[in-house]
């Protein structure tokens, strides 16, 4: 699959070099990327990704586990007399993508800041002329359904240990408050034993 054609003309001529990436379709964690259609997924729903920001998506993948410059995105992003602040859209440009992925700067699950050098695709992509299989996704239903039907079986259990929780506080509430009752009791019966002078 030739990846150039994703990529602007002026960018894919920039970068002088043909992009090809083995297979229609990637994947990594819960992502499915489709080449063909340009389109990401996660567990099957859609994500909104820009021109661009899918452009840096692909440009770590074929260098996955590798360091992807700063520079090389500013070649593959904007042709060469494009007057913009590159640094600053690269910057931006990643971080949309991964708030896209929901990964972040601080502790990367994806996407690795390289100080100074530019960024690294830290999960390792599949890739497969097959996309993800119907039957694959009714078992990820299946196992979320299962997962949704445990909730209630956990909640009773936790509102059960809440009951006797409250059960125990009112028994223990009534032996302090009987044992309390019955040293006041014998108190006053003493007292009342005992002849005032």
């Amino acid at each position: 699959m030739d990846v150039s054609s994703m990529i602007e003309p002026d960018a894919a001529a920039a970068t002088g070099r043909m992009l090809q990436l083995p297979s229609r379709y990637i994947r990594f964690g819960p992502f499915q990327v489709d080449q063909q259609r340009q389109e990401v997924s996660k567990s099957g729903s859609r994500l909104k990704l820009q021109g661009k920001v899918y452009q840096v998506l692909i440009a770590l993948i074929e260098k996955q586990g590798d360091v992807v410059t700063r520079e090389e995105l500013r070649v593959r992003l904007w042709p060469a007399e494009t007057q913009v602040n590159y640094d600053a859209n690269v910057n931006t440009t990643v971080n949309k993508l991964r708030q896209a992925l929901g990964d972040s700067s601080d502790k990367p699950l994806y996407i690795e800041t390289v100080p100074r050098k530019g960024y690294c695709l830290i999960v390792p992509a599949e890739f497969t002329d097959a996309p993800l299989a119907a039957a694959v996704a009714p078992a990820v239903r299946s196992s979320a359904t299962v997962h949704e039907l445990q909730k209630p079986e956990n909640g009773v259990r936790s509102d059960l240990w809440i009951i006797v929780g409250v059960i125990a506080l009112i028994l223990a509430g009534m032996l302090v408050g009987a044992g309390l009752t019955r040293l006041w009791i014998a108190n006053f019966a003493q007292q009342s034993i005992t002849p005032w002078p």
